[in-house]
C-alpha cells in the first residue's frame, strides 16, 4: 500500500484487503451490503497491529469467522471487518491435547480430532463456524458444548495484550462466555480429550451427521438456529405449534424442514428476515407467553 494510506491499511498486504466488499459474499445467510473493508490477517501479529491501528484512528471494526451465525444490514457496515478464517487455522496435537488457531473450521478440526482417535468432539462435526466463533458463543449441539472440552483460550484484549484464560475463568454459559462479554478476540485454543475407539468415534459422528442432514435445512442459506432454546421449551416446536411453518416475508421463510430456522429462499434482505423474526416472536409470545431470544447476531443497525 502507498505510504499516504491510513496506517490500518498498511498492517497487511494489499491482497488481504477487500474494499467495499458485499458481506453477502461472506455469510452463510447470503445477505448483507458492503463493508468499509474486509481484511484477512495471516498471523496473530497482523491481527494485533491491525486492531491497534484501527483503535488509534478511531475506526470502528468487527471481528468475524465463517459468517455462519450473523445477519448483516442491507445498507452494509461503516466498519472494517476482520475475518479470522483459514489463514489462521493450524492444528497441533500433543497427546490428548489439541492446540488450534481460531480460524480453523469446526468441521475440519473434528476430522483431525477423530483421526487421532480422540473422543468428545463428535458433537462439533456439523457446526459450520470457526473455533473462535464457537468459543465466543459456547457453541454446542446434540448434548455437547465447547465448555466441555476447552482447556484454555488465548485472546487479544482491549489493551492490545495477548492473555491466556484458563477454563475456570471463561465463564461459559448457554451461548455465551467471558470472551463475548468482554469483546475479546480469540487467537488460539487448547482442547483436551480422551483416547477412544476410532471406529466408535466414526460411528457416532456419522450418526449425528445423518440426524443433522435429515432434520436441518442445510440446502438453503441460513444462519443456523435463529433463536436460543427457551427454558423448558424448544424454539422450533413452539414455532410449529404456533402454525408458522412455511411463513414467508419476501424471500425470508420459516423453514418447512425445521421451524427453528429462518432461511433465505432467493434474494431475502436483512429487513425481510428481521420483519419475519419479529412476527415469529410476537405470535409465539401471544400464544404461549414465551419470549424467543435471537441466537443470530446482527451486524449493523437493528
Amino acid at each position: 500500500m502507498a505510504n499516504n494510506q491510513p496506517k490500518w491499511l498498511n498492517c497487511v498486504q494489499q491482497s488481504q484487503i477487500l474494499i467495499n466488499e458485499p458481506m453477502a459474499n461472506h455469510t452463510s445467510f447470503k445477505i448483507g451490503g458492503p463493508a468499509k473493508a474486509i481484511i484477512n490477517p495471516q498471523s496473530v501479529e497482523e491481527i494485533r497491529s491491525l486492531v491497534n491501528a484501527l483503535r488509534a484512528e478511531n475506526i470502528p471494526f468487527l471481528v468475524m469467522g465463517n459468517g455462519s451465525n450473523i445477519l448483516v444490514d442491507d445498507d452494509g457496515l461503516d466498519a472494517v471487518v476482520i475475518k479470522i478464517s483459514d489463514q489462521l487455522s493450524s492444528v497441533v496435537i500433543e497427546d490428548e491435547m489439541v492446540i488450534a488457531e481460531a480460524g480453523v473450521l469446526l468441521s475440519k478440526l473434528s476430522k483431525v480430532v477423530m483421526r487421532a482417535s480422540l473422543k468428545g468432539f463428535e458433537f462439533a462435526s456439523g457446526i459450520p463456524g470457526t473455533l473462535g466463533g464457537a468459543i465466543f458463543m459456547n457453541a454446542g449441539a446434540y448434548g455437547g458444548e465447547m465448555k466441555d472440552v476447552v482447556e484454555w483460550v488465548e485472546v487479544l484484549t482491549h489493551e492490545g495484550e495477548i492473555v491466556r484464560i484458563a477454563h475456570a475463568d471463561l465463564a461459559f454459559g448457554y451461548r455465551t462466555s467471558i470472551v463475548r462479554e468482554k469483546h475479546w478476540i480469540v487467537l488460539r485454543v487448547a482442547l483436551r480429550f480422551e483416547k477412544g475407539d476410532y471406529t466408535e468415534i466414526v460411528e457416532i459422528t456419522n450418526d449425528l451427521t445423518k440426524k443433522r442432514v435429515s432434520k436441518q435445512p442445510l440446502e438453503l442459506p441460513s444462519a443456523g438456529s435463529t433463536f436460543k432454546r427457551p427454558e423448558g421449551h424448544y424454539a422450533g416446536q413452539l414455532i410449529e405449534e404456533a402454525g408458522l411453518r412455511g411463513l414467508r416475508y419476501g424471500d425470508a421463510m420459516v423453514s418447512e424442514k425445521h421451524c427453528g430456522f429462518v432461511v433465505n429462499i432467493g434474494n431475502a434482505t436483512c429487513q425481510e428476515v428481521m420483519a419475519l423474526i419479529g412476527v415469529i416472536q410476537k405470535v409465539v409470545f401471544d400464544k404461549f407467553g414465551v419470549t424467543l431470544e435471537r441466537e443470530v447476531r446482527i451486524f449493523g443497525k437493528e
